[in-house]
């Protein structure tokens, strides 16, 4: 047991000899618990380095072992779910030495990558699609006729959302043989229940019970009364001692719960169910963050660290508030005023700022899991008899509610808004969980308020105003602090669709949307540029749009989202249906998804800096000269 991070590279003698899982399955098995306490404190290690996810991790580590020892991987397809809890798997396969790369640019992945490793057969940020790609796996695998075993390691709370759900019952329908891994690290179904169901679990994998099962079938199916029976007295012992009757339903064979950190157990069940044939569902226990006792008393705390450095000087500087504090204050403040404010969140709620109001109303808190689609309707049916739901979600996640938030929401024109978190670029956590398309995908949908802020008190005072907008309104705003703006504690209703002007110059107007706005006036003060804070990207403020045009030679529209159907496209559409020509200069995330680093390193490299900006301008306006040159000649 670790109570502190190790600080230098622990001895891992074992390990340092694994560069494939080949190297692992050679090892005899009495030397694998050795590698598992060497694969707890290597990753330790490592995570102090670099920072991340590793509380899920120090979870897997006897479940990874297994099943690389276990299974012929890179050809037996391993898929991973949720993600993070895969740092053991990539150290195990090939990626150990390049650890200290994690989550950094250039570096390893924070998740599984197929473009990485071989062994990364899928790729999962969040979540829940493990066994369906799995599924699609052995399907793939049993019409090319070939010899390849599929497994999913489902867990961290990802069997909550309908996806999963979906995919058990069409594995079921399809009846090919594969392993789901249920991984409940008690952040998600059930507890252990004891002694009895491990020993019960063992007879249900072994070869000895199987054969016993499959022979009685044969005897007892020619006397239909007698199978009945048979099938009732089994399913009511199994229903005795495991959570197993749904899966059962389902068509699953369930075997556990097992002691997810009792590694011989695990070996001999896995071993024994890799035999079957059909669907399979193993069902363990583990414990997040096993290992280090900190994480084990607090796994919602230590779900992940940041890089450990060295203890700095104090400093009284103080210190500036994230978005999502920012949110999380506001949310607890409207909720003070108007008692009809509910609170929903898919499974977000620590990242999402919403402790304190879960704490101060509890009876108007939903927390829903990872079910994005049922957030999104459950508030809208709220939204129907009365009551005022706030939908508190991360960009990248309210993709999975897109069908939800046309038909179910805006269609019905119903009063649901929207705090989206982690809108834009999210840094080390990369393209899985960046919020690259809200504004694209949101503005194409008719009646949708679309809000920008650029700072923390726009923040709010924007929340506040979608608050008080009837119908379906949406407030982005990144992950982080912001530039640190004196946030105003009365809440006042801005007026819609209207932007304001925060610098006067000549010839560049650049209309910003959103919290690139300090780099927008770091870049006007060497242009001599006017700067706009837009504030929102639908409706847009028209008639600034035509003001700015008439009195400026360039328009730039900044935006931290793509640029393809982004807000500076809504721009571009104005100026067409109104017949105005004008020179236009869209910057905004390019069309790529954008690999994970440190997020102002992912802006320079994108041109979303002040120097990016000011150099994109100055290109363009040597073009404009040179095409205005070219034909006065």
């Amino acid at each position: 047991m670790f109570n502190e991070i190790p600080q230098t590279r622990p001895a891992t003698p074992l390990l340092d000899g694994i560069n494939e899982t080949a190297q692992l399955r050679a090892l005899p098995e009495e030397q694998l618990p050795q590698l598992v306490e060497e694969l707890r404190a290597y990753l330790l290690y490592t995570v102090g380095q670099t920072g991340g996810h590793f509380g899920a991790g120090l979870g897997v580590v006897e479940l990874t072992v297994a099943l690389h020892y276990l299974y012929n991987t890179p050809e037996d397809r391993i898929v991973w779910d949720v993600g993070h809890q895969t740092y053991p798997h990539k150290i195990l396969t090939g990626r150990r030495e390049q650890m200290h790369s994690m989550r950094q640019q250039h570096g390893l992945a924070g998740f599984p990558k197929r473009a990485e490793s071989e062994y990364d057969t899928f790729g999962v940020g969040h979540s829940s699609t493990s066994i369906s790609a799995a599924l699609g796996m052995a399907i793939a695998a049993r019409d090319q006729g070939i010899d390849r075993k599929a497994v999913a390691v489902i867990g961290d709370g990802a069997m909550t959302a309908g996806m999963a759900f979906e995919a058990l019952a069409h594995a079921a329908h399809v009846d090919t043989d594969m392993l789901v891994v249920l991984n409940d690290n008690q952040m998600s179904i059930s507890h252990n229940t004891g002694g009895l169901n491990t020993y019960f679990s063992k007879i249900w994998a072994s070869k000895t019970y199987t054969g016993l099962r499959e022979g009685s079938k044969k005897v007892l199916s020619r006397l239909p009364p007698a199978w009945d029976l048979a099938k009732r007295v089994e399913e009511h012992m199994k229903g005795m001692v495991a959570p197993g009757t749904l899966f059962e339903e389902l068509g699953f064979n369930y075997i556990g719960p097992i002691d997810g950190h009792d590694l011989p157990n695990l070996i001999s069940t896995i071993g024994n169910m890799r035999e079957l044939k059909g669907p399979q569902l193993l069902h363990i226990i583990t414990q997040k963050g096993k290992g280090f006792g900190p994480a084990e008393k607090d796994p919602v705390g230590y779900h992940a660290i940041n890089k450990i450095e060295a203890k700095a000087a104090s400093s009284n500087s103080v210190k500036k508030p994230k978005y999502q504090d920012v949110f999380g204050q506001w949310l607890c403040d409207m909720a003070a005023s108007d008692d009809k404010l509910i609170g929903i969140t898919p499974a977000m709620c620590d990242g999402s700022g919403m402790t304190a109001f879960a704490k101060q109303y509890p009876q108007r808190f939903h927390d829903v899991a990872i079910a994005e689609q049922h957030a999104v309707t459950l508030a809208a049916g709220m939204a129907c008899d009365g009551l005022k739901p706030v939908v508190a979600i991360y960009s990248t996640f309210l993709q999975r509610a897109y069908d939800q938030l046309i038909h179910d929401v805006a269609l019905q024109e119903l009063d649901v808004t929207f705090a989206i978190d982690r809108a834009g670029l999210v840094g080390e956590d990369g393209p899985t969980h960046a919020g690259s398309f809200d504004i694209s995908f949101l503005r194409c949908i008719p009646h949708m308020l679309v809000m920008t802020p650029s700072d923390e008190d726009e923040t709010r005072q924007l929340l506040y105003t979608g608050y008080q907008h009837k119908g379906p309104a949406a407030i982005r705003y990144p992950r982080g602090t912001g530039p640190g703006a004196h946030i105003e504690p009365r809440m006042t209703a801005l007026p819609i669709g209207k932007a304001v002007q925060r610098r006067a110059g000549k010839q560049v107007a650049i209309l910003n949307f959103g919290t690139l706005l300090p780099a927008a006036l770091a870049a006007a003060e060497n242009l001599n540029a006017t700067v706009i804070d837009m504030r929102f990207a639908k409706p847009l403020d028209q008639n600034m749009i035509s003001a700015m045009a008439s009195k400026h030679e360039l328009l730039v529209t900044l935006e931290e989202n793509s640029i393809a159907g982004g807000a500076g496209a809504g721009v571009s559409e104005y100026l067409n249906q109104e017949g105005i020509t004008q020179p236009l200069l869209h910057l905004g995330l390019p069309d790529e998804f954008i690999d994970h680093g440190k997020h102002a390193d992912l802006l320079a490299s994108c041109g979303l800096d002040s120097v990016g900006i000011e150099q994109a301008i100055r290109q363009r306006l040597l073009q404009l000269a040179s095409a205005k040159k070219a034909k006065a000649s």
